[in-house]
């Protein structure tokens, strides 16, 4: 696959999974490869576990469940896309209001995606993990 069509391929999905609220999980699961090494930069703290590091679409499906059942998403902007060969970087701002606390977060967000034939093989997530952790926080 070229880098022009994983970029259109992560602005669609993207967008869908903007447009559905967090709805478009299946979508996400169906891009990437079934050993997919998934991380984010919150690494499983306690108060975000569903962050642990992921290593098959299983182990993803699992960060969705965790991110839908205790945070419910306010939007998901993506504003740049940065690529190079098989490397795609999404630079955006993201809102999530935490279903328990209540308290709402707005962040900087940055996705790192690797493809491989086609599909996301590696993805790395940036976000300002002390307001997140806060914001998770009664």
């Amino acid at each position: 696959m070229s880098t022009e069509s994983n970029v259109a391929t992560l602005k669609d999905a993207y967008q869908r999974w903007h447009d559905t609220k967090a709805g478009s999980v299946d979508h996400w699961l169906n891009l990437m490869t079934d050993d997919v090494q998934f991380r984010s930069l919150a690494a499983g703290a306690v108060e975000m576990q569903f962050t642990r590091p992921a290593s098959c679409k299983d182990d993803v499906k699992q960060y969705f469940a965790g991110l839908t059942n205790e945070w419910e998403m306010i939007y998901y902007r993506v504003d740049e896309y940065i690529a190079q060969g098989d490397r795609v970087v999404a630079l955006g701002q993201v809102s999530f209001k935490h279903k328990k606390t209540g308290k709402i977060l707005v962040t900087a967000k940055a996705d790192f995606h690797k493809f491989r034939d086609g599909k996301i093989c590696e993805f790395f997530e940036f976000f300002d993990t002390a307001q997140a952790l806060a914001t998770a926080t009664a």
